[in-house]
């Protein structure tokens, strides 16, 4: 199996296709899978990297107090080992806060970014999350993942074949290492530079993305961002609707001339 270890933590990861580099980074409580529906479409254009972060799937469950800037150098790790010089990245919720932290300490890196939920500082809802993980990952993370998408999605047979899945994978958790990834997303707030972005940034909201008035405060403060809301669709949206999202990416990667050509 793939690990980076180039930050002293053991970060798996996985690669579909080939051609430019795009990296996914996924968001709590899912693992590199919550991109399941990018990376096969993605990797029809681009060599696509899901990162497991740390404290999810093959992943090293960190259980002791990091920072968020850690959770980038994983990343920047994962595409050293690889040979990437330069990449699109995409975030997904406290992916998202890893992405935006990436673009604006590693512009070099990254040709443009794309990120779903888009808060980029701390949130009220994480303190309550960090608790209950710690209580009881067991009761919890089926709750936290419905919160996630829309309830109609929640209760729809694919829907709950999918969040199933990663139920299922709960072996593999751990709720003090759920906790400790919270707590480095809600002790970071990168609003006051988001005017510095330079990388293109596009921000994608769920209709009912508890995130969506912090990610048009992202959008906004970003010089020449574009913010979509991606209809009946919630936190979750490139889950819920993956042909809808991929359409808004393709967008706005095609105005960047940043689509390949086959």
């Amino acid at each position: 199996m793939p690990y980076s270890r180039a930050n002293g933590v053991d970060i798996w990861y996985e690669v579909t296709g080939d051609g430019p580099a795009m990296v996914l980074i996924h968001a709590n409580p899912f693992d590199h899978d919550l991109w399941m529906y990018q990376a096969a479409h993605f990797s029809t254009w681009f060599k696509v990297v899901g990162i497991d972060i740390r404290g999810y799937g093959r992943s090293a469950k960190v259980t002791t107090p990091y920072a968020l800037k850690d959770m980038c150098d994983d990343a920047v790790g994962v595409m050293k080992d690889l040979g990437i010089a330069r990449a699109v990245l995409g975030g997904c919720s406290v992916g998202s806060g890893i992405a935006i932290m990436l673009g604006l300490d590693h512009p070099e890196l990254f040709d443009a970014i794309f990120l779903v939920g888009g808060n980029s500082g701390p949130s009220s809802r994480y303190q309550s999350r960090v608790d209950n993980y710690r209580r009881s990952l067991e009761d919890f993370h089926i709750h936290h993942l419905r919160d996630l998408v829309t309830p109609a999605f929640a209760d729809s047979r694919l829907g709950r074949h999918l969040l199933n899945m990663w139920v299922e994978r709960q072996p593999r958790l751990n709720g003090e290492a759920i906790a400790q990834v919270f707590m480095a997303g809600n002790h970071t707030d990168n609003t006051e530079r988001l005017p510095n972005m330079r990388v293109p940034t596009l921000v994608i909201n769920g209709e009912f993305d508890n995130s969506l008035s912090a990610g048009k405060r992202t959008s906004s403060l970003i010089s020449g961002a574009v913010h979509k809301v991606l209809p009946a669709t919630g936190h979750a949206c490139c889950l819920e609707d993956p042909a809808g999202f991929d359409r808004i990416v393709i967008d706005f990667l095609q105005s960047h001339k940043l689509m390949p050509v086959l």
